[in-house]
C-alpha cells in the first residue's frame, strides 16, 4: 500500500476507504515530505473550569527509538524531559496518552515505567521451553511520583499495553480506557531467506516473520488476546464489538499465565472503588457519552451486515443515509469541552521560530478542546486528590 501512495511530491493520490460505519470515502493527498516531528512526545497543561486543578497532558503516538544510534532520539528520553518541563509548573497530576500507540521499542517501554516507579520488574519474556527471563527497571529515581492516569483504547498495542499493565499490576496509576487493549502480547524476529545463499541468481528469496516469545505481566498473565483491562472502562465505538484487536486473527496465540515475580506494589493515597463510582456514574449520565453508546451500536449492526443491495439506486440512498447518521453523530460529539489548553513557555519559544510547529501545536489544542475522554480523564483526577 505505501508504494502505491508513494510519488511525486505535489502530486496527487486518492485513497478510497470504507469506513467502520459503512460510509465510503475518498481521501485526496497531495504528496509532500513526511514530517517526523508529529510522531514525537509532546505536552501541555489542562486545566478544569473550575480551576481546581492543573494538569501536565503527554501524549505518545508511539514507542520511538533510533536504533542506528545509542544516542540518538528516543522516546523514553523525550518523556522524561516533557514531564521536567511539567514538573516546573507545580502540577496536581499528569496525563498520559498511549491512546492508538501501536508499541515499538521495548526498551524504552521499560525505560519510560521506570520514570514512575523506584525500581523493579516491569515485564517477562518467555519463549517454547525456555526459562523466563524479567526485565528490570534498575534505576531507583523517580522523575515523577504525583497521581498518573493512563488512557488507552483498542488500538493500544504491545510496548502500550506492557507500561500500561506494570503501572496497573503496581498501583501506580489508574488506567482509563476502552474495553481492552489491543492484546498483542508476542515477540517477533525477521528471517531473511537471502542470508542462507550465496548464489545471487535467485535473490530475493524474501523475509519470513517469525513469532519466537510472549510477553508477561509481572503478575504472571500475558497481555496476548486479552490485553490490559482499564480499571474504567469508557464507551467508544467499539464496544459492543468483540472481535476486536488480536482477536481478530484467525491463528492468534491463546491467553496464558506462567509464575508471577516479586514486586513491591506502590502505595496508594486514593479509594480505588469511590474513584470507579464517580467515574462510571459521570458517563453514564453525560448527554455525549449517550450519543457514543448509539454509535457503538449502530457500528455493530453495521459490522454485523453481511449483504450489500447491487440495485444502484438503493445502494445510493443508504451510502446517503449512513453520511447523513455520521454527520449528525459528529455534530454532537464534537462540540468544545469547558476545559482550559495552556502550551509550557519552552514550547512556545520554539513556536515562534518553527511555523509549521505552531500550525500543528494549535491545531493538536483544537482537537483536544474537543475531547470529552480528557474532560472525564481530568475529572478522575480531581477525584485522586
Amino acid at each position: 500500500a505505501v508504494q502505491l501512495i508513494r510519488g511525486k511530491k505535489g502530486s496527487e493520490v486518492r485513497l478510497t476507504v470504507e469506513k467502520m460505519d459503512g460510509t465510503i470515502k475518498i481521501i485526496p493527498i497531495i504528496r509532500d515530505v513526511v514530517i517526523l516531528e508529529e510522531t514525537y512526545a509532546k505536552s501541555i497543561i489542562v486545566s478544569d473550569k473550575n480551576n481546581k486543578v492543573k494538569i501536565g497532558y503527554i501524549y505518545l503516538p508511539k514507542f520511538y527509538a533510533d536504533f542506528d544510534d545509542r544516542n540518538g532520539r528516543r522516546c523514553s528520553k523525550d518523556v522524561k524531559a516533557e514531564i521536567l518541563k511539567l514538573k516546573k509548573e507545580n502540577l496536581d497530576g499528569i496525563i498520559l496518552d498511549l491512546r492508538n500507540n501501536g508499541g515499538g521499542s521495548l526498551q524504552d517501554a521499560i525505560d519510560m515505567s521506570g520514570l514512575f516507579i523506584e525500581n523493579g520488574p516491569i515485564v517477562q519474556v518467555k519463549g517454547r521451553g525456555q526459562p523466563q527471563q524479567v526485565y528490570k527497571d534498575r534505576d531507583s529515581k523517580v522523575v515523577y511520583g504525583g497521581p498518573l492516569l493512563v488512557m488507552v483504547n483498542t488500538f493500544s498495542a504491545s510496548a502500550s499495553e506492557i507500561l500500561a499493565a506494570a503501572m496497573q499490576d503496581y498501583g501506580r496509576a489508574i488506567i482509563f480506557g476502552s474495553k481492552s487493549t489491543h492484546g498483542k502480547g508476542t515477540v517477533q524476529r525477521f528471517v531473511d531467506f537471502d542470508n542462507f545463499t550465496k548464489n545471487n541468481d535467485v535473490k530475493p528469496l524474501g523475509v519470513i516473520k517469525l513469532t519466537t516469545q510472549k510477553f508477561y505481566r509481572i503478575n504472571g498473565e500475558t497481555t496476548q488476546l486479552k490485553g490490559v483491562i482499564p480499571d474504567i472502562i469508557f464507551p467508544d465505538s467499539y464496544s459492543y464489538i468483540d472481535d476486536t484487536g488480536e482477536k481478530e486473527l484467525e491463528y492468534a496465540l491463546k491467553w496464558d499465565n506462567i509464575q508471577a515475580t516479586k514486586f513491591e506494589a506502590w502505595d496508594k493515597t486514593y479509594d480505588m472503588e469511590e474513584i470507579i463510582h464517580n467515574s462510571e456514574y459521570r458517563m453514564e449520565n453525560d448527554t455525549v457519552f449517550d450519543v457514543i453508546r448509539a454509535n457503538a451500536d449502530r457500528i455493530k449492526e453495521q459490522r454485523d451486515k453481511t449483504e450489500i443491495s447491487l440495485n444502484l439506486d438503493k445502494y445510493t440512498k443508504e451510502q446517503k443515509e449512513k453520511k447523513e447518521r455520521t454527520k449528525r453523530y459528529k455534530a454532537s460529539t464534537k462540540h468544545d469541552t469547558d476545559l482550559s489548553f495552556r502550551f509550557l513557555e519552552e514550547d512556545k519559544l520554539t513556536m515562534e521560530q518553527d511555523t509549521f510547529k505552531r500550525i500543528s501545536y494549535e491545531e493538536w489544542q483544537k482537537d483536544l478542546q474537543k475531547d470529552i475522554y480528557i474532560k472525564e480523564a481530568i475529572n478522575i483526577l480531581i477525584d485522586m486528590q
